[in-house]
């Protein structure tokens, strides 16, 4: 199957117009010039006769190859990943821009089912591969430096030996693939489709997330309570959708022999479970000291008894409310970008420049914002719901990190280039500390400094701690629906079970605040990737410490950690900075910039 990855951030950026000057849009026609473009026809046709070729010529055959026939066959399926992940991308970011029109949600859903149905007869390439020996496999690697190039790939197809089915049935289930993309897409149009009102403006979900972060109190709550509201009319709807993705998950799982829900993630991403584990334990023992104690200072900054959901994104009051016009977020990026390494920021550079950014809002957009790497002979996109708040410049920090990784990885070819959602967050999350620290550094006063670390702290509270309670809230639901079908009622539940343990006892939860799972996304298209955000928060932390110590050399190590893309193991790619992840002492590395941080804040308090 081929997919558009699905938009990475869980931001709550979007709403009414402002004066942020102008705001560029994409420029598709690197892909395709529309819809009747004549490439998108040949690309189509190509790829129809390509797959069919390739299944005609190595259906049955992969064992009996030497060294150059293997290679010849790698290339062929490269060729037509490549050229399947240019139309998908196309299909893809066109909906993205506007997923209320059915037109455009029909063009997507339709290349989809073409290129499924083409590419059904090449499940054989991973089933084949599988029932190679590893002497075999490591006898033509050693004969073609080129092919061996390949092994990562292969590894992680042969990570997957133990999951497999019978030639029949995976090609049934890549088949039915498309049923499960349908819930996904119910999602997404019932999302975009939501309808609120807030003081008598309506508002689609993404202006009324915005609110959440408005000044005024009673704005803020009218917010909430119109979420809450409207989730809860819709709710059935939600929990149909992630009783079935979980139960055709559990079914999948069953099937393969997976030994918990969570292993196929953890294969995709390359890493151990009992990395995760780690990572997901360090934090949880660590909420009492991050996300408690910066909300207990936060609840006396609002000067409150006690705080409400619809305070926890709330501005701070000594925060200045001065919207950053978009020049003004691009230099500050560019600049933090090239003063690390003026190599950054020419890769960067034509994000601005040559329409590879939607920056938006706009009525039936996507939420949110993502960098989506196309294929590798083009170019990233990267899409924000850009309102001018410090956080929207933050985020544009974040996905052209994501775009700046995409376009070094790229030089690896298709099937290398793709970086596991664990490191993939690396750049991104780098790039935002990098801007945050340039930011820092300009602070004109105590009071503007006390501002941007609280900010900081309230991001990485919600990439580390929010993330790891969501993941929490996945790992119960699916345990849960083994056990049959939930109600939204025994949704909610589980959604509160972790709420109060993560954001802890400076906070009271309203009723409604139940439903707020319904419009997470990632939940739906891609279960259990919210663990990445820490990962990559956590293993960024610990790597910006080792280039504040003055790392001699780090800044040519960190490219080439983005250049390696997906062609190297996390142990591999850290090993450079004296860093293992697999180490527990690891994560407590990263865990203790945050704490560091409010200590800082507790300081200034005194």
């Amino acid at each position: 199957m081929f997919h558009l990855p699905f938009p990475v951030r869980d931001a709550n950026a979007s709403g009414a117009a402002a004066p942020l000057g102008d705001l560029p849009e994409w420029n598709l026609d690197d892909l395709y010039a529309g819809e009747d473009a004549p490439e998108l026809k040949r690309d189509l046709d190509w790829l129809e006769q390509a797959c069919s070729s390739f299944a005609a010529d190595y259906e049955g055959k992969l064992a009996d190859l030497d060294a150059p026939g293997f290679l010849d066959c790698v290339l062929r399926q490269e060729k037509i990943n490549q050229v399947a992940g240019r139309i998908m991308s196309y299909a893809g970011l066109r909906y993205y821009q506007l997923t209320t029109d059915a037109g455009r949600a029909k063009f997507m859903s339709d290349h989809q089912e073409k290129i499924t149905n083409f590419t059904t007869p090449l499940v054989f390439f991973t089933l084949e591969i599988n029932r190679l020996d590893d002497d075999h496999l490591d006898g033509l690697y050693a004969q073609n430096a080129d092919l061996a190039r390949y092994k990562p790939v292969f590894d992680r197809i042969r990570a997957m030996k133990p999951y497999q089915l019978s030639d029949e049935m995976e090609k049934f289930l890549h088949d039915l693939g498309v049923v499960g993309d349908a819930w996904e897409r119910l999602f997404d149009e019932t999302i975009a489709g939501l309808e609120f009102e807030v003081d008598g403006e309506p508002l689609n979900i993404e202006g009324t997330l915005n609110l959440l972060t408005d000044t005024d109190r009673a704005k803020r709550e009218a917010a909430a309570r119109e979420l809450a509201d409207v989730f809860g009319s819709n709710i059935k709807t939600f929990a149909r959708v992630h009783n079935t993705q979980a139960k055709e998950k559990e079914i999948m799982d069953r099937w393969r022999g997976m030994e918990t829900p969570q292993t196929g993630r953890h294969l995709s991403n390359q890493v151990e479970p009992e990395v995760v584990e780690a990572l997901r334990n360090a934090v949880v023992s660590a909420y009492p000291r991050l996300g408690h104690r910066y909300y207990e200072l936060k609840r006396k900054w609002l000067g409150l008894d006690v705080m409400q959901v619809w305070d926890r994104n709330a501005p701070l009051p000594m925060e200045d409310n001065a919207i950053v016009g978009w020049d003004q977020a691009e230099k500050t990026v560019m600049d933090a970008y090239n003063a690390f390494d003026p190599r950054m920021g020419e890769i960067a550079a034509p994000f601005f420049s040559d329409g590879w950014i939607d920056a938006g809002v706009k009525p039936g957009k996507a939420p949110g914002a993502f960098a989506h790497p196309t294929v590798t002979d083009v170019h990233p996109y990267v899409m924000l719901n850009y309102l001018g708040k410090p956080r929207d410049v933050m985020t544009l920090a974040h996905e052209l990190g994501h775009g700046v990784h995409q376009v070094l990885a790229a030089e690896q070819g298709e099937m290398l280039s793709s970086t596991p959602l664990t490191l993939a967050e690396t750049a991104s999350v780098f790039g935002e500390m990098l801007t945050f620290r340039k930011m820092l550094d300009g602070a004109e006063s105590d009071a503007q400094r006390k501002v941007m670390l609280a900010g900081k702290v309230e991001d990485m509270i919600n990439t580390v701690v929010r993330q790891i309670a969501f993941y929490d809230f996945e790992c119960k639901l699916h345990e849960a629906r083994r056990g049959g079908e939930l109600t939204p009622d025994d949704i909610n539940a589980l959604w509160m079970s972790v709420q109060a343990e993560s954001l802890g006892p400076a906070f009271e939860f309203m009723d409604g605040y139940e439903t707020f799972w319904a419009y997470i996304p990632h939940f739906v298209h891609s279960p259990f990737y919210v663990y990445a955000y820490a990962f990559g928060d956590g293993l960024v932390n610990a790597l910006y410490a080792v280039y504040a110590e003055g790392d001699d050399g780090f800044e040519d190590k960190y490219f080439e950690m983005l250049k390696a893309g997906g062609s190297k193991h996390h142990k591999e790619l850290l090993a450079p900075f004296g860093l293992d992840a697999s180490d527990p002492a690891f994560w407590d590395k990263g865990l203790s910039m945050i704490s560091g941080f409010i200590d800082e804040l507790e300081a200034m308090e005194g």
